[in-house]
């Protein structure tokens, strides 16, 4: 059995590595929690909701305070995916959670979800050179961010929807995912406010969807105390000795396993055991009764 020390260790863990590589830490908590401490998918999955809204929260306070967020892009992004949060959260708990493929479910998906992350922490540095030759070397004008943003804001609500659906099912992408999203669709906006708009729009996202779970019972307080407890001094530790670092060789650590772990959930999914039918329990108590009775 594992107690509040182990926990603590492994918010330390994950705390470190967001502090040092920026890495969301729904990518690499609900892993552990799955494997390493064998807890079920759905309370790993809406433990580490919280645990992300919460952490996450201290570096949207910064990003505002520094102006680095295009409040439009988190507005038409919220848009999109916070009915489809709750919308997934719904149809979770009254069709899914009594299905026997609901574990199933949630590890596939968490596992497609993971294997995107790693794949795009791998080549990270290729694809920002690639949407690079795409950028102006002048900061776009505020009247031309506008206009960008009312020209693709359906397509931005579009993509809140996707982030809704699939952050809720497996708490990963609101990080990754979101940023190259961002970076897609508007290749002229600096990286700091596409980082800052996405990291708001995560704090949203997974406080909606950690709720949603949290109704359906899927949180457990006291695991997510101690994660905090670990995590909150080894993120602001982490971030300030991030630059003293090998940053890339981490990345590059981090993506790898990531991926690893993603291909293994899709493909050995988490299964739940089949509950014998109630008519077949029935026959059988019915039988070990009349054979007492001889």
């Amino acid at each position: 059995m594992f107690g509040p020390f182990e926990f603590i260790l492994a918010g330390m863990l994950v705390g470190f590595c967001v502090g040092i590589t920026g890495v969301g830490g729904g990518s690499l908590m609900t892993p552990i929690l799955i494997s390493l401490f064998r807890i079920e998918p759905h309370i790993a999955i809406g433990t580490d909701l919280l645990y992300a809204a919460i952490s996450k929260f201290c570096g949207s306070m910064v990003h505002a305070r520094k102006l680095n967020i295009v409040w439009p892009i988190v507005l038409w992004l919220a848009v999109g995916s916070i009915p489809a949060s709750f919308i997934t959260s719904w149809v979770l708990e009254h069709y899914l959670s009594q299905s026997t493929h609901y574990k199933a479910v949630l590890t596939m998906v968490l596992g497609f979800m993971l294997t995107l992350t790693g794949v795009s922490i791998i080549f990270r540095s290729r694809i920002e050179k690639f949407f690079n030759k795409f950028r102006n070397k002048e900061t776009i004008q505020t009247e031309n961010e506008q206009l960008a943003i009312h020209k693709k804001r359906s397509f931005i609500v579009i993509m809140g929807i996707i982030l809704g659906v699939f952050v809720t099912l497996s708490s990963v992408g609101a990080g990754a995912f979101g940023i190259m999203a961002l970076v897609i669709m508007f290749p002229n906006l600096p990286m700091i406010r596409i980082i800052g708009s996405d990291v708001v729009h995560a704090v949203l996202l997974t406080l909606v969807a950690g709720l949603g779970h949290m109704s359906a019972g899927n949180v457990d307080f006291t695991l997510l105390m101690w994660l905090l407890v670990g995590s909150i001094p080894a993120i602001i530790i982490g971030t300030l000795i991030s630059s003293r670092m090998p940053e890339r060789l981490i990345r590059k650590i981090l993506g790898i396993t990531l991926f690893a772990l993603g291909v293994n959930f899709m493909v050995h999914p988490v299964k739940a055991k089949p509950k014998a039918p109630v008519v077949q329990q029935a026959v059988v108590a019915e039988k070990t009764s009349n054979s007492t009775e001889r």
